[in-house]
């Protein structure tokens, strides 16, 4: 025992100023950053830093005490991400993020957003035709909360009144704006968190999201504001809705993972699928914050149908332009 602490203390001696020093450059770029290291101290961070490993691989392969073991793993792993780890700041991450990483993630999710979409549009259809033809399937699928006096019994004038009532300042629009980003948001995160049930809840919510829709559109066209009532929604609702379906997509995608995992097991499969759908339902968050302003703000303040219609279709097609033109690969 005495002789392996004589060891350890020799060994300690003989090359702990190289790891102190190494200790003392990462602690000061930690705490400064890396920019404040000499040219000097940055071409002996990596000397330093393979002779802290192999200081290392001696103390392991002749058992010296534990202590100076544990030390010398926390100063390699620290080592570690300096030199070999990627660096970037907040800024240059974020600009990764919304030049690169969204726009691929949400491409890679084509097939199953225009799913998504596809079954958005059959549930508005069915809807639509149904409320048409029977009034009373208006309940079905709107809730009263939700619908707000815009149902089968409201006159045409009070229809008329609704899309184009101009709020009181006072009432505070971006209260409003607040409520329903929260809404949309619980809709798209419900679509992607309940995809891994085998697609079924995504496919069924992306369906019932249409219906109201439809139900909406049949009340208001059978008092011919259905053009009115498209500019009303489409003001927001193109970015709202284009949000939405690439939620369901994302969804979708895992839940398609696990049914149809390949060679993969199912949870390899669904880990994969869901990281590129958590990105873009990371961007989705955002393309609902646009949408609350939107509503909140543009289609209450902005009257005139055309101009309504305008937005809407300047702001699909930036979106889509945004997500799908090509681009460069990232390096």
């Amino acid at each position: 025992m005495a002789e392996l602490q004589l060891k350890s203390r020799r060994f300690r001696a003989e090359r702990e100023a190289d790891w102190r020093r190494l200790e003392r450059l990462l602690e000061k770029a930690e705490a400064r950053g890396p920019s404040k290291l000499s040219k000097d101290e940055l071409l002996a961070m990596p000397v330093l830093y393979r002779q802290a490993l192999s200081s290392l691989s001696v103390a392991r392969a002749i058992s010296l005490d534990q202590s100076l073991i544990s030390y010398l793993e926390s100063l390699c792993t620290r080592a570690y991400f300096f030199v070999y780890g990627t660096r970037t700041r907040l800024g240059e991450r974020l600009a990764a993020f919304f030049l690169h990483d969204w726009p691929a993630a949400v491409r890679d999710l084509w097939r199953p957003t225009v799913v998504s979409t596809l079954l958005m549009v059959v549930g508005a259809v069915v809807a639509f035709v149904l409320v048409r033809a029977d009034p009373d399937w208006f309940n079905a699928f709107v809730d009263p909360q939700m619908s707000q006096g815009r149902d089968p019994t409201t006159s045409a004038a009070g229809l008329r009144e609704t899309l184009y009532a101009r709020p009181d300042a006072k009432d505070g629009l971006s209260v409003f704006a607040t409520f329903l980003f929260t809404h949309n948001a619980q809709v798209a995160l419900f679509a992607f968190a309940l995809g891994f049930a085998l697609c079924l809840p995504t496919a069924g919510l992306m369906v019932f999201n249409g219906a109201v829709l439809g139900a909406m559109l049949a009340v208001f066209a059978r008092h011919g504001l259905g053009f009115e009532l498209g500019g009303w929604l489409l003001v927001h609702g193109a970015t709202e809705l284009f949000a939405i379906a690439i939620a369901g997509g994302a969804g979708l995608s895992i839940g398609w993972a696990v049914v149809f995992p390949g060679a993969r097991s199912r949870i390899d499969a669904a880990a994969e699928t869901g990281r590129r759908a958590a990105t873009a339902m990371a961007g989705v968050v955002v393309m609902l914050l646009v949408a609350g302003l939107l509503e909140g703000f543009a289609r209450q303040l902005l009257r005139a149908d055309l101009v309504r219609y305008a937005i809407a279709l300047i702001t699909g097609l930036a979106w889509t332009a945004y997500f799908y033109w090509p681009r460069r690969a990232r390096r």
